[in-house]
């Protein structure tokens, strides 16, 4: 069993910037990659960012590309979101995700095995 629990969501004007936390805890030591997707109201949840945990290799969705930084740190078990340039279409609840499966396409849902409950990021204009 793994617990995903993230934190640092908030409010924030256009422009702005957070930084989103993920701790895991539980049995995370075949853990292979964490990931960051958001759903905001009414739509799909959607992939944002994923980072491999033992080469710390990184994805992005094209949406966040030069704006939004993963990173981890192994002696926490935990990942971090860094989001700078903030807009209002980045409004959405955050998720957490962790994958204990190789070969994965970390940037699709399916990848995933466990889940946080999210975090809301709203982003005023």
């Amino acid at each position: 069993q793994v617990q995903l629990v993230e934190t640092g969501g908030g409010l924030v004007q256009a422009g702005g910037s957070l930084r989103l936390s993920c701790a895991a805890s539980g049995r995370t030591f075949s853990m292979h990659a964490m990931g960051w997707f958001r759903q905001a109201p009414g739509k799909e949840r959607e992939f944002v960012s994923a980072i491999t945990w033992i080469t710390s290799t990184t994805y992005y969705a094209d949406s966040v590309k030069g704006r939004f930084t993963i990173s981890r740190d192994n002696a926490k078990t935990t990942v971090y979101l860094q989001m700078n340039s903030l807009k209002p279409e980045d409004t959405a609840v955050y998720y957490c995700a962790a994958g204990f499966r190789y070969g994965n396409n970390w940037k699709r849902i399916g990848s995933y095995d466990f889940w946080g409950q999210g975090t809301q990021v709203t982003v005023s204009s």
